[in-house]
């Protein structure tokens, strides 16, 4: 009697997790509205445009700049809702290679499971890094307008200074992830209105506060490469190039599926957390390009050395610019800032939860060294601490060459991106390719759409992960190289040859921790 009221009390999401062999371990407390802030928070308002902003303006100009926003957030929808059915289907927390395995069948199965959870491992882990290094490239601009500016004698943080704010925010978010997760929940309904607030309010004011304002021609036609900065009189090739900042800023939205065994009713919430997330960055990310290109002053004193953020970081002399021209002073451009910086906090934030979930999720499933210290649960929080701390640890050695070389974020955006996107691209494959007859459809389903709707996003896949791969500046030196190629294909292949030599002997994929019944999945 007990156990049929157990059954009838059920959450739908436990249920199906039941179904799919494992058991409730995780605290399953996270509403939809939780989960869409935290799913919010990883993608970010501003994380991804800020940094991203002043290379894409200068490679084709604003033209190419707002109007590729829009393209990416055309093909990102189609991704978007590939990833809502399956996620619909498969309610874990090991989501994206949970998904690749059951998708690809017995035989494919474990090797789509293999390269998908180490794509998005990776890619996780170098998300922390972004989140770090441009959080703590705000605040060195922060530091130098509170202190006079760069033409005022202000102070502009060293790379020693650099590396250990860097370090500094990495281990705030990891000491924040050990705690109950009711503690990120809260604060990350914290940073959906701190973002769709403070969005708003830098969406409307700046172009208000700025003097002048530039042109809708300006805005939405002119076009203008930069050969003798970039290197690069390629038209074709600088709109690519230009179009990175909207590709770098237009994933993150699977952080839903990471959590939808701590979500009620993941088998519906969890794709209404993915698509709401996508919708709302999409709105709020083209605003905000809006406003920052409308409001510029003087389109070449931005990329100057000598002005007064010493030429490193666009936005904030746009926001400079703008509040030292009316008011003269910069007090306005730091409170902005201060919210700019505080989107970034939250996101890496984020992004550590995603993180550790999947780390803790693939040692759980033996596909990790050292597994038996990584899958363990906090006994009283309930949550991953041990995985935590190891994606702090890989996030902080990502950081230390940033003492010597000067394109370390160039190389953990390409890293992360490719990672991360790469990841959505193999259980999205072996959905457009796998029988129907095989396919356990969740709540939100696509029918026969679902061919052309996974096709149209593998192949945006593939060219979003090729273009990041290309050299950013010409001609190349050690000074302008982009390292990804080389980082991921060291990476890449290492984990192939160990599944070539020992891990397809015993990786089997996700394991199942309860029997099901009959088998069936």
């Amino acid at each position: 009697m007990d156990s049929g009221n157990k059954a009838l009390e059920m959450d739908s999401g436990e249920k199906r997790l039941h179904e799919l062999g494992y058991k409730q371990e995780l605290r399953r407390e996270m509403t939809l509205f939780k989960t869409l802030a935290i799913s919010f928070s990883t993608m970010t308002l501003f994380t991804g445009i800020t940094p991203l902003y002043g290379s894409s303006l200068l490679y084709a100009g604003p033209a190419s700049l707002v109007w590729g926003w829009v393209v990416v957030s055309f093909f990102t929808w189609f991704v978007g809702i590939a990833m809502a059915e399956i996620c619909s289907s498969f309610p874990t927390t090991g989501s994206l290679y949970f998904w690749a395995a059951h998708l690809a069948g017995p035989k494919w199965g474990p090797f789509a499971s293999w390269c998908c959870a180490w794509l998005e491992t990776i890619g996780l882990v170098a998300g922390i890094g972004t989140q770090a290094y441009a959080g703590s490239q705000t605040l060195q601009s922060i530091i130098l307008l509170c202190t006079g500016t760069n033409k005022g004698g202000g102070y502009l943080a060293p790379k020693w200074l650099f590396l250990c704010m860097y370090i500094g925010l990495t281990i705030i978010w990891a000491v924040l992830n050990t705690f109950a997760l009711e503690v990120i929940a809260f604060i990350d309904m914290i940073s959906i209105w701190w973002q769709v607030v403070g969005g708003t309010v830098i969406v409307i004011m700046l172009p208000m506060v700025a003097l002048t304002r530039q042109s809708a021609s300006y805005v939405f036609t002119h076009f203008e490469t930069a050969p003798d900065s970039t290197g690069i009189s390629s038209k074709p090739y600088a709109v690519i190039l230009s179009f990175l900042v909207s590709q770098y800023s237009l994933y993150g939205y699977d952080a839903a599926a990471h959590l939808t065994e701590e979500t009620k009713g993941a088998d519906k919430n969890g794709p209404k957390a993915i698509l709401s997330s996508i919708g709302i960055i999409t709105v709020f990310g083209w605003a905000y390009i809006l406003a920052l290109t409308f409001s510029i002053q003087d389109p070449s004193y931005l990329f100057d050395v000598n002005n007064e953020t010493a030429g490193t970081f666009v936005p904030a002399q746009i926001l400079y610019d703008a509040f030292h021209g009316r008011y003269h002073h910069a007090g306005g451009a730091i409170v902005l800032l201060f919210i700019i910086w505080g989107s970034f906090f939250f996101g890496g934030l984020s992004i550590t939860t995603s993180a550790a979930r999947v780390v803790y999720a693939l040692s759980r499933d033996g596909g990790v060294p050292f597994s038996s210290v990584w899958r363990k649960v906090h006994p009283k929080h309930k949550v991953p601490a041990n995985a935590v701390w190891l994606c702090a640890a890989i996030c902080i050695l990502l950081g230390l060459p940033i003492l010597k070389v000067n394109v370390v974020f160039t190389a953990i955006t390409s890293i992360c991106t490719i990672g991360w996107v790469g990841g959505y691209a193999v259980p999205i494959f072996a959905r457009m390719v796998m029988p129907e007859k095989n396919f356990k459809a969740g709540p939100f389903y696509l029918g026969k759409a679902r061919r052309p709707i996974c096709l149209v996003a593998f192949v945006w896949i593939c060219y979003t992960c090729s273009v990041f791969l290309l050299p950013t500046f010409y001609p190349i030196s050690w000074s302008t190289f982009n390292y990804a190629p080389v980082a991921l294909g060291i990476s890449l292949g290492l984990i192939l040859l160990w599944w070539l030599l020992d891990a397809r002997r015993w990786f089997k994929g996700p394991v199942r921790n309860i029997e099901v019944p009959n088998g069936k999945v």
